[in-house]
């Protein structure tokens, strides 16, 4: 499966392709990312806090050996914070060549759907420089709307860059 697969929705072979997302929780919206993105899904350790970062990086932590950058969705999202609870998770994400933790409020399954399935986001919603590049797609899932993204398009090359330095 391509990386941009659920961006490129003009081929007939593309909309016939069966995608798997990992869908999650935050502030009552379910979001969506590729199944291939995901390396792992953890419950929230300590984090070690690091100084002078954007309000939306809450710090490191050590996966096996491994430091990881952690990035609090919500706060990346401009939503309101809140408590912690047991369903809290980070997601394991390979972002730009490395990996990347992303803390969401709960993740709900993971979805098979064809290409086909996937609608393009409202032009309002991508244009006029909202900063909205990421999300690529929305799912009529059941009763519900999942925001299908791409994590490589939510940071700036410098963000990524950073990222890199930090593991």
């Amino acid at each position: 499966m391509s990386t941009n697969a659920l961006v490129t929705r003009d081929d007939a072979a593309g909309e016939n392709e069966l995608i798997q997302l990992v869908s999650f929780m935050l502030a009552n919206e379910e979001y969506g990312v590729e199944v291939l993105k995901v390396r792992e899904i953890i419950r929230l350790p300590t984090i070690t806090k690091m100084p002078n970062m954007p309000p939306h990086m809450e710090g490191i932590i050590n996966l096996r050996g491994k430091v990881i950058p952690i990035i609090s969705m919500r706060k990346r999202f401009g939503l309101y914070d809140s408590d912690s609870s047991d369903r809290n998770r980070i997601i394991i994400m390979d972002v730009a060549g490395g990996l990347t933790g992303f803390i969401v409020d709960a993740v709900s399954e993971v979805i098979r759907i064809q290409g086909s399935d996937i609608n393009q986001p409202p032009p309002a919603v991508i244009s006029g420089g909202v900063g909205q590049e990421f999300i690529t797609g929305v799912l009529n899932h059941g009763e519900r709307l999942l925001i299908i993204m791409d994590v490589n398009r939510m940071f700036s090359e410098e963000e990524r860059e950073d990222f890199a330095r930090m593991a």
